[in-house]
């Protein structure tokens, strides 16, 4: 018996039983889509992940106190550790510098109140950043100076306190109970949940650091480093630490501040998500498991009840390969089919979450690559083969005579 006999034979076979072959194969159905589904929707979170970081800046490093446990009496970062690295001669890769003090704040307006994040900048944020203004003006020296109490919103901080993010400038808010004047609002960057760029403020440092989050004049939280390009960012990188070493007289190996760059941020992202994708995957997969068992146990049943088939076939001359080849036939048939509905199911799911994740505002766009259904084809037959292989045997083994005799 050739392979396309036995294919027909395995049609007419599970065609004859309809009903049983369409619930043997829905334990497949529901496995394959599961895992294509959680690989969709964990490639488009991936994707927007690395995407809002590459939206950072492809050059930029944020320097943060702390480093070496072994450092006593660590050094925080300070202004003029800042404005040292302004020092074209010292670090000629750097082409901007933005200190910066962090705190959450509470805004409220006409009784609406939003808890978010506070930026204390100085006007050099703006550039390094790549900050653009839908209306208004960034902070300027002259507020620094003056310690204006004026702040800078965010689109979505503007909306939920404005109901809009536009036609506010001049209007005042209170941040702490202390009245602020609104200078401009920010164009909209994307994002959301607790890094979402667009619910941030940003006010003058000076006014920062002695009316709101009570830093030392000197100290700031974090000190953001414009690389020349994104191929100098590994000499920048250098340069910085240099220099910060020099002044905290801090020896290699036991630095008081930690140099992160965008590649740091993306790869960590990557193998978060990577894990997660995984680890849903495969929780995912144990349907497949399920579906194969489902396979093999209707597959035996099907030989109690051919028994008498299969004897007259040994009988005539059929061999124990025809009889495995038409039974694993039949068990790989029924797991393809299972797989292909399985990618369909699996391709409706992920636009499902997709258009979900849309309507709540989200950036998420499942990814459904050809590797991922490719794979779950390949993998939804083997199972077919796997779990069919027991059943092709036995009834291979039957022996002409007694399968005759069998009622």
């Amino acid at each position: 018996m050739n392979f396309w006999q036995g294919l027909l034979e395995a049609l007419q076979s599970l065609s004859s039983n309809k009903l049983r072959s369409a619930l043997t194969i829905l334990g497949i159905v529901i496995g394959v889509g599961a895992v294509i589904a959680m690989l969709a929707i964990g490639r488009g979170a991936q994707d927007t992940i690395t995407g809002s970081i590459s939206g950072i800046g492809t050059n930029l490093l944020f320097v943060v106190p702390g480093g070496s446990e072994e450092v006593s009496n660590p050094k925080p970062l300070t202004l003029t550790d800042a404005e040292a690295l302004r020092d074209s001669f010292v670090a000629p890769s750097v082409t901007g510098v933005a200190p910066i003090i962090t705190g959450n704040v509470e805004l409220s307006f006409a009784g609406e109140s939003l808890f978010t994040q506070g930026y204390g900048v100085t006007p050099d944020y703006m550039p390094v950043r790549n900050v653009e203004m839908l209306e208004g003006e960034f902070i300027g020296e002259v507020h620094i100076l003056g310690r204006a109490a004026v702040v800078v919103l965010g689109p979505d901080a503007a909306e939920e306190l404005f109901g809009r993010s536009e036609g506010v400038i001049g209007e005042t808010v209170r941040i702490g109970g202390q009245p602020f004047r609104v200078l401009g609002v920010m164009v909209p960057r994307g994002g959301s949940g607790f890094s979402n760029p667009d619910e941030l403020i940003m006010i003058p440092l000076s006014t920062a650091q002695t009316r709101l989050f009570s830093r030392s004049r000197d100290s700031v939280d974090m000190i953001m480093v414009q690389a020349i390009s994104a191929e100098g960012v590994s000499r920048a990188t250098e340069e910085v630490a240099s220099l910060l070493r020099t002044r905290h007289r801090t020896a290699i190996g036991e630095d008081d501040f930690t140099i992160f760059t965008q590649q740091d941020f993306l790869q960590t992202a990557t193998t978060i998500t990577n894990v997660l994708t995984i680890f849903l995957g495969g929780i995912a997969a144990i349907s497949l498991l399920v579906g194969g068992i489902g396979i093999m146990n209707i597959m035996l049943v099907s030989v109690t009840e051919r028994t008498r088939e299969i004897g007259l076939r040994k009988a005539v001359g059929a061999r124990k390969r025809d009889i495995m080849l038409q039974f694993l036939t039949e068990s790989s048939l029924l797991s393809l089919m299972g797989g292909l509905i399985g990618i369909a199911l699996g391709w409706g799911l992920s636009t499902l979450v997709g258009v979900i994740a849309t309507s709540q505002d989200v950036e998420l766009l499942p990814n459904m690559g050809l590797d991922a259904i490719l794979l779950a084809t390949i993998f939804s037959t083997a199972v077919g083969l796997f779990f069919g292989l027991y059943p092709a045997k036995r009834a291979a083994d039957l022996e002409p005579v007694e399968a005759l005799r069998y009622e």
